[in-house]
C-alpha cells in the first residue's frame, strides 16, 4: 500500500471512530483533556492488519463486515455487557424493555465460547420447557455453539412463532447433556404478578424491570390490600431469576416500600459514578411506604442481577426488608444505549452503581441476611469440574472488578444459614415420592414473614399498653 493510500485510510479511521464516540473528548474528564488524538502508530497497525486480510484471506471479505467485526471485538474486550447494536439488535433491545419481543424467553450471556443462561423469563417457552438459570447451551439443533458469536447464537434461537428448536445443555447435577425442545413464540412479559398467600400475607413476583413495573407494583399492592380487606400483614417480594432491566423501574419499586421521612443515608435508594456527563446520579425516596411498615421478606438467588440487586441492596441497607435466599449475580454496572447513525446503537458500560451505604455490588452481589438454599433431592456427586456451570458476574471473562472488594467481602455463612438437614427436607416417608412444584425457599420465606409479623404485632401491643400507663407507672416499670 502506498503511503498516500495508507494515510487516507488512517484519516478515514480517525473520522469513523470520532463519529462513533470513541474519539477522546475533554468533556469526559480532566484526566483525558490532554489526549485529543488517537495514537497514529496503533491506527497504522490496525490498517495494516485490514490490508493483509483483504489481500491474503482465503476468500474475499467485505470492508463493511471487517469494520463491524472490529467494532464488536473492540467492545467485547471492554467487559461482558458492552456491545455494538445493528438495526435489528437495536430494535430488539427497545422491544425487550417495553415487555414484548420474539424468541424463547431467556436472558443469556457468552462465556468460554458457550451460551450461558442467566435466567429464564417467567411464563415463556424456555421456562415452560424447563430451562434453568446456570444452564450452559452447547448446541442449537445440530449446530455446535462453540465458535459462534453471541449475536449469531441469538439469531439462531429466534424464528417464526410455532417453530421448534432443540437446545443441548449442560446442567449441574447431570452427568449427560440434556436435550430440550422449545417452541418459539412471541414473548409478552407481564413483569409483576401477585397473589394472597396463607392468611392475609401477600406475594409479589417481579420477573424483570420494564418501563411500567413501578406502576404495576403499586397496582398489585392495592389489589392485595383489597383482597385482604386492608389487613395485609406482610409481603414476600420475589426477585429470584430476575435479570434486571430499567434502572428507573427499580428505583420506583424501592420507593414504594420506603418512607422518606424515616430512612437514613439522606434518603438514598441508589447512586452511580461514571465518566459520562450526567452519569453520576443520585436517586432518593420521594414518597411514603405503601405497606405502612408491614414486614417484607425479599427472595433472591444467583439469577437476581442488576436492577434486582439495586432493590435488594436498598431495602437491606435501610433495614426495610429481610433478604433471604442465595448470593445474587453481582452485576453492578450501568449500561447506556447511545444511538448512532443509520439506526445502529452502542450499549456501553458508563457507570457503576452503589447501594445507599456505599456498597458496590459489582462482581460481588448481595449477601442474604439469611441464606436459604434451593433444597432438592440429594443428587449423586458428579465430576469435580461441575462448578463451571454455575456462573455469576465475577466468573465472566473481562468483568469489572469491585473497587471495594477487600472492604466488602461477602459474609461467611452464619448461624442463620438454613442447613440441608433442616425440617423443610422431605421426611423418610415422603422421600420416595418425586418432589414436584415444591418451593422450599418460598415456604421458608413465608415462615419468616409470619414470625416478623407476630413480632411487629407483639411490639405494637406492648407499646400501646405502655402508652396507657400513668406517668408514675411508666417510671417504675422503667426502673424494673
Amino acid at each position: 500500500m502506498s503511503p498516500r493510500k495508507r494515510y487516507a485510510m488512517v484519516k478515514t479511521l480517525i473520522l469513523t471512530f470520532s463519529i462513533l464516540g470513541f474519539y477522546t473528548s475533554p468533556s469526559f474528564g480532566a484526566d483525558d483533556a490532554t489526549e485529543k488524538t488517537l495514537p497514529l502508530d496503533d491506527l497504522q497497525r490496525f490498517t495494516s492488519v485490514v490490508e493483509q486480510i483483504r489481500k491474503y484471506y482465503v476468500k474475499p471479505v467485505d470492508d463493511k463486515e471487517l469494520f463491524e467485526n472490529a467494532i464488536r471485538g473492540m467492545l467485547a474486550g471492554l467487559d461482558p455487557h458492552s456491545s455494538y447494536l445493528d438495526p435489528s439488535e437495536f430494535s430488539d433491545l427497545r422491544a425487550n424493555t417495553s415487555g414484548k419481543f420474539g424468541g424463547l424467553g431467556i436472558e443469556v450471556t457468552m462465556e468460554d465460547g458457550y451460551v450461558r443462561v442467566i435466567s429464564p423469563i417467567d411464563d415463556t417457552p424456555a421456562q415452560r420447557a424447563g430451562i434453568k438459570a446456570g444452564d450452559v447451551i452447547v448446541r442449537l439443533d445440530d449446530t455446535p455453539v462453540k465458535g459462534l458469536t453471541l449475536k449469531k447464537a441469538v439469531e439462531m434461537m429466534r424464528g417464526d412463532r410455532g417453530t421448534n428448536i432443540v437446545l443441548t445443555i449442560m446442567r449441574k447435577g447431570e452427568t449427560q447433556p440434556l436435550k430440550i425442545k422449545v417452541m418459539r413464540d412471541v414473548i409478552q412479559v407481564k413483569s409483576v404478578r401477585s397473589k394472597v398467600l396463607d392468611k392475609n400475607y401477600g406475594y409479589i413476583r417481579i420477573s424483570q424491570f420494564q418501563t411500567q413495573s413501578g406502576e404495576d407494583l403499586v397496582n398489585a399492592i392495592n389489589t392485595l390490600k383489597k383482597e385482604t380487606n386492608n389487613n395485609l400483614k406482610g409481603l414476600i417480594l420475589d426477585l429470584r431469576n430476575n435479570p434486571g432491566g430499567i434502572l428507573e423501574a427499580s428505583v420506583k419499586v424501592s420507593d414504594a416500600f420506603l418512607d422518606k421521612s424515616k430512612i437514613g443515608y439522606n434518603g438514598l435508594i441508589v447512586y452511580t459514578e461514571g465518566r459520562l456527563p450526567g452519569s453520576e446520579i443520585k436517586e432518593v425516596a420521594q414518597g411514603n411506604d405503601l405497606l405502612e411498615g408491614a414486614p417484607i421478606v425479599t427472595l433472591v438467588n444467583g439469577g437476581s442481577a442488576s436492577a434486582s440487586e439495586i432493590v435488594a441492596g436498598a431495602l437491606q441497607d435501610h433495614k426495610r426488608s429481610l433478604i433471604v435466599g442465595t448470593q445474587t449475580f453481582g452485576k453492578g454496572s450501568v449500561q447506556t444505549v447511545l444511538p448512532l447513525k443509520d439506526n445502529h446503537g452502542l450499549k456501553l458500560t458508563t457507570a457503576l452503581y452503589y447501594t445507599p451505604s456505599g456498597r458496590s455490588i459489582q462482581a460481588q452481589g448481595i449477601t442474604p441476611d439469611i441464606e436459604i438454599p434451593d433444597l432438592k433431592i440429594p443428587e449423586a456427586k458428579t465430576d469435580e469440574n461441575e462448578n463451571w456451570i454455575n456462573v455469576r458476574e465475577i466468573d465472566l471473562q473481562g468483568h469489572l472488578d469491585n473497587a471495594n472488594k477487600d472492604k466488602d467481602k461477602p459474609k461467611e455463612a452464619n448461624k442463620d444459614k438454613v442447613s440441608t438437614e433442616d425440617s423443610t427436607m422431605p421426611s423418610t416417608e415422603n422421600a420416595k415420592k418425586p418432589l414436584v412444584n415444591q418451593d422450599y425457599q418460598l415456604n421458608e420465606a413465608l415462615n419468616l414473614l409470619k414470625g416478623l409479623a407476630l413480632s411487629n404485632q407483639d411490639y405494637g401491643s406492648k407499646a400501646q399498653a405502655k402508652a396507657k400507663l400513668p406517668k408514675k407507672a411508666i417510671t417504675e416499670s422503667a426502673k424494673n
